[in-house]
């Protein structure tokens, strides 16, 4: 199955949303979008294509009500996803959709694309579970490429799971948090306690990024 999704926000209206497949949009706040699953989707072989545009001075936050499972198809175990993310010059946006969760023996990979203005605001997050309870086999990866006025501000790319370059049976991380945070002035740093670091950016903005067994409370 292949999904589209259109989520487009402006200054003085309503998210305008468009979909067709797996995923749909629902607005349950003056600003506020939550996405919700209308059939089993990613399984093995399936496709979704997701945009996102903030027009110049809106506000825009895109939440989920459920987490998303990844599951292998009758034929294939890979899954994909591409989201994409304009924001506009001093527009916002807030996305921050419950985890990914990736079955066992299912491949889920994910592309986003993310271009700013140097004006615009941005706060991201993306958080990934390998395997339910006594599960371990799945497969992630996620590729990030954000732009600020057309020029590169982040190039990243990360992998969990079965045959992923990081991968070990007894002490390999299952489970991953990250945030892309535009506009950022801190520091990079790292805490030990709660296992994040967060990594300043050269163009501005920040990346934190924690790994472990299991996700933690949000």
């Amino acid at each position: 199955m292949h999904t589209e999704l259109s989520i487009d926000a402006s200054l003085h209206r309503s998210p305008r949303i468009t979909s067709v497949g797996g995923l749909a949009g629902r607005q349950t706040g003056r600003d506020t979008v939550h996405l919700i699953g209308t059939a089993a989707t990613p399984l093995g072989g399936d496709t979704i294509s997701v945009r996102i545009s903030v027009a110049a001075g809106a506000h825009l936050e895109v939440r989920s009500v459920a987490a998303s499972l990844a599951m292998p198809g009758m034929q294939q175990r890979h899954s994909s996803a591409q989201w994409h993310f304009e924001i506009g010059a001093g527009a916002s946006l807030i996305f921050d959709p419950e985890p990914m969760v990736v079955v066992s023996d299912a491949s889920h990979s994910v592309v986003n694309t993310v271009e700013l203005q140097q004006d615009s605001t941005l706060w991201l997050r993306e958080r990934t579970q390998i395997g339910r309870v006594e599960e371990a086999s799945g497969r992630w990866s996620s590729a990030m490429r954000c732009d600020v006025g057309g020029k590169p501000l982040l190039r990243h790319r990360v992998e969990l799971g079965e045959g992923s370059i990081a991968h070990d049976v007894l002490s390999a991380p299952l489970s991953m948090s990250s945030t892309l945070q535009y506009p950022d002035a801190r520091a990079s740093a790292v805490d030990l306690g709660g296992g994040t670091v967060r990594l300043a950016l050269a163009g501005g903005g920040s990346l934190s990024t924690s790994v472990g067994r299991r996700l933690q409370p949000a």
